[in-house]
């Protein structure tokens, strides 16, 4: 593959103990947007589930991390080598603690906000340039540790509309694929 090829990686953690937690908000994105490419992932050396197609008319390689949450950035990185992607054509899907849910946030670059996926990433490829797409899980309640609260199952409130925000975020992925950030960010910052 070259230069106009997409990684597009979904963050969360492998098995079905964890599908419906929070911390897999990407992992549901990337779902959702294989299915717009009409494929299947397929394991990769990389230790990440892969599906190599197109997506909104653009070359994208989808992934999935295999490993935990925490240990993104070598499979993340073994990918980006595999393919030949640039940092520039990087796009990371993740929960994000401090957006309220039901939002969504674009930007490049910028710091890891506590997210140990996003620091696992950036540490591998030595370089932060990538971009994000960020799912508002919002703030856990009271004192609830927030380590605790993302690896919990989205609300039974949430879950009423979790299927339209996924869907929502797998939209914004496109709009990057296909515009640009300035442009998907003035769409999808709104709500």
């Amino acid at each position: 593959m070259s230069a106009d090829v997409w990684l597009v990686v979904g963050l969360g953690n492998p098995g079905p103990s964890y599908a419906g937690n929070r911390h897999n908000a990407g992992f549901m994105v990337l779902d959702v947007l294989a299915g717009r490419a009409g494929g299947r992932f397929k394991a990769h050396r990389s230790r990440a589930d892969v599906l190599e197609g197109r997506l909104a008319g653009v070359r994208a390689v989808l992934a999935k991390p295999r490993t935990y949450m925490n240990e993104s950035g070598g499979p993340v990185k073994g990918l980006r080598d595999f393919y030949k992607v640039p940092v520039e054509r990087l796009i990371v899907v993740h929960d994000e603690l401090d957006i309220p849910f039901g939002a969504l946030r674009l930007k490049r670059g910028g710091g890891d906000n506590g997210h140990n996926g996003l620091r696992s990433i950036t540490k591998s490829l030595g370089d932060k340039e990538y971009l994000r797409v960020r799912f508002g899980v919002g703030r856990p309640p009271g004192r609830m540790d927030a380590a605790a609260f993302v690896l919990k199952d989205f609300s039974a409130a949430e879950r009423k509309v979790l299927d339209l925000e996924v869907d929502r975020a797998a939209d914004a992925v496109e709009a990057l694929l296909t515009g640009s950030l300035e442009a998907a960010q003035n769409e999808f910052h709104a709500g």
